[in-house]
């Protein structure tokens, strides 16, 4: 698929195992989502823009590299905010804004519930992260916001992809690149994807 990227890496397929897994307890479900993003981000920055800077070594002056780019982390809430940790890990300079979307259980489209962006989103490369890109009525909604305030360069990105919310977000925001780690069958008559592994919010927070 065209603007989709797949992360292949052993240890990302072991730990997307332990989170499919229905005995998984939600401490290591936390956990392991968090080294599974640690991944997924050190993908996704791959692309960072650098510049040279001169610094003093113990021994002598060198050119070094800083990260030349203004990045925002957005999470959809509530389970997008389990991505952070792996995500300001590699990036601590990175600034987080929050997006509040759920999904509406009997038309299944997002409602917006709450913003809380940083300022410069204009210049800024802005990833939008979620476990699940589902029907991918939240992914949309979320980008169509951004792109309200402002957001021209925005990414997203998701550990579970349903073909079909890939091709929602294709139509909608032909733009955005997704980055996942995996693409899975489909979409169930409940608008859940399989195989899945359930409803990642719940197992994060253990409110399942």
């Amino acid at each position: 698929m065209k603007r989709v990227q797949v992360i292949d890496h052993p240890i990302l397929k072991r730990d997307l195992t332990v989170l499919r897994r229905a005995e998984t307890p939600y401490g290591l479900f936390r956990s392991t989502l968090r080294n599974i993003s640690s991944i997924m981000a050190y993908e996704v920055f791959r692309s960072l823009r650098i510049k040279q800077v001169e610094i003093d070594t113990p021994l002598e002056v060198t050119m070094g590299h800083v990260v030349d780019e203004n990045v925002i982390v957005v999470p959809i809430l509530r389970a997008g905010l389990g991505m952070i940790d792996g995500f300001v890990h590699f990036l601590p300079e990175a600034r987080i804004g929050h997006l509040g979307m759920y999904r509406d259980e009997h038309t299944h489209e997002p409602v917006d519930y709450y913003s809380k962006l940083p300022s410069g989103i204009e210049g800024a490369t802005v990833i939008v992260v979620d476990p699940m890109l589902a029907t991918g009525g939240s992914a949309c909604g979320a980008i169509r916001h951004l792109k309200k305030v402002g957001a021209q360069s925005l990414k997203l990105v998701t550990l579970v992809s349903a073909p079909e919310g890939i091709a929602l977000v294709h139509s909608e925001h032909p733009d955005v690149h997704i980055i996942t780690a995996v693409i899975d069958r489909e979409l169930d008559a409940n608008a859940y994807i399989r195989p899945g592994l359930g409803d990642a919010g719940d197992r994060i927070f253990g409110t399942g």
